[in-house]
């Protein structure tokens, strides 16, 4: 399970928000927030690693299950793996979704 340090814990749809992510090797990757999305009432969150140098339409995401305490307003959110192969396409297919959402509709309506 890999660790979040949330630079800020506000709501973060219409922001641009970061966490630091610290691997198992103990490396810290700080990553852009991308989304956060629910798949069978289950939510994921996608993080693009700040230090990804390729194209945007070539980049690496990272899909995380996240979990909030809705008992604690407080607590750090919890992001474990999908070891799952299910899990994993069912969010990689709605993520891609998101992504066909958010392309047309920067498109506009005379698209």
């Amino acid at each position: 399970m890999s660790q979040v340090d949330n630079n800020n814990t506000e709501e973060f749809l219409d922001e641009d928000m970061s966490v630091d992510i610290i691997l198992e090797d103990g490396k810290t990757v700080n990553c852009n927030i991308i989304t956060i999305l629910t798949v069978n009432d289950k939510d994921y969150i996608v993080l693009q690693p700040e230090d990804n140098n390729e194209d945007a339409t070539d980049a690496e995401v990272w899909f995380y299950r996240y979990e909030e305490d809705e008992d604690d307003v407080n607590a750090e959110p919890v992001l474990s793996y999908i070891d799952d192969d299910a899990e994993y396409e069912a969010v990689e297919e709605a993520f891609d979704e998101f992504l066909d959402d958010d392309f047309y509709d920067s498109m506009g309506p005379d698209a």
